[in-house]
């Protein structure tokens, strides 16, 4: 009997029906919180979903605004995951091929997650300037612990009969890890990713509001309609870039389901 080939990006129905009912009463609160228990002078604290769309979205001027800085922002963001995703594998590799390296830099990536963002930001901008570098530095520098740690778990995850089967064939070390050790590894890696896809965002975001000079992101605009008092637009651009974080979420997570199925017939 011959299966059926399955569409790559098929769903469960309860994957989008449950989403969907959760924005709707999230729409549905929101808009009657604005309407009727906010007094009419203080509604520019939340105006309701109908102006954020009018006034954020199908607005020319602040539409092509926000996307702009959006624009920027995402460059920034993906190019530190890039970097994250490149040195942390690495790092990672190197660790669990040597105990000693472990020890050696493991303490230090624990030390770099729980150093304040906002504290070295500004050291950040007198030691590497204020553009474009500094920025992706700061992303690197939050994206980069979930990407060691969960590769370094997955590597590290694999069975010892399956060692055993590899030793028993006398392969060597980098064909144990590239045909072992970095398969296996692959689902716990991309969960990494996953993680530090949206930590890259915030990071860009957090690093825009500080460095205040070349192109203008989401940070520097959110912190523009902060002083004019534009939360229609403020709203839209938090709202757009909480999607671009959920996009690369999807994006890893697809990813990942492909991975699983992969291994799953293997298997």
């Amino acid at each position: 009997m011959t299966r059926k080939p399955r569409w790559p990006f098929a769903v469960a129905p309860i994957r989008v029906f449950a989403p969907a009912a959760v924005f709707l009463l999230v729409i549905g609160t929101w808009s009657v919180v604005s309407h009727f228990v906010i007094s009419a002078d203080s509604r520019f604290l939340l105006p309701p979903p109908e102006s954020v769309v009018a006034k954020g979205l199908l607005d020319a001027t602040a539409r092509t605004e926000i996307l702009t800085a959006l624009g920027a922002t995402v460059q920034i963001a993906l190019t530190g995951l890039a970097i994250a995703i490149a040195v942390g594998v690495g790092i990672a590799v190197l660790m669990s091929q040597a105990s000693w390296v472990e020890y050696s830099i493991y303490p230090y990536a624990v030390i770099l997650q729980t150093i304040p963002v906002l504290a070295v930001v500004p050291l950040f901008g007198f030691w590497f300037g204020y553009e474009f570098g500094s920025r992706v530095i700061v992303c690197v520098m939050v994206s980069l612990f979930p990407v060691i740690t969960n590769t370094l778990f997955g590597l590290k995850s694999v069975q010892a009969a399956e060692h055993d089967l590899f030793t028993l064939h006398g392969a060597a070390r980098w064909q144990r890890l590239l045909k072992l050790q970095l398969p296996a590894a692959l689902p716990a890696m991309i969960s990494g990713f996953k993680i530090s896809g949206g930590m890259a965002v915030i990071g860009s975001i957090v690093a825009d509001f500080f460095f205040r000079q070349g192109d203008p992101g989401i940070g520097r605009m959110i912190d523009v309609y902060r002083q004019r008092l534009a939360t229609e637009q403020l709203i839209t651009a938090l709202l757009l870039s909480s999607l671009v974080g959920l996009i690369l979420f999807w994006a890893f997570d697809f990813l990942a389901a492909r991975v699983d199925r992969a291994h799953g017939k293997r298997t």
